[in-house]
């Protein structure tokens, strides 16, 4: 079983490694992250543009915070 990656932490290149995460999506979270400090609930992803709900189940299967 892989690691979680930590969503805080990760890189665009790292969060490419969870299923459902394209570069464009993981340029973005980093993006929200730069400016809004760090995720403290998985909630606050869904504010990241192309993050729903079912996108969201997905990835709190294979990331932390």
């Amino acid at each position: 079983k892989p690691a979680k990656i930590n969503i805080n932490a990760a890189d665009v290149e790292q969060l490419m490694k969870i299923p459902g995460i394209g570069r464009t999506l993981a340029t973005l979270i980093v993006n929200q992250r730069r400016r809004h400090v760090k995720f403290t609930s998985f909630g606050q992803l869904l504010n990241v543009k192309g993050i729903g709900r079912k996108k969201l189940a997905k990835i709190k299967k294979m990331a932390t915070l």
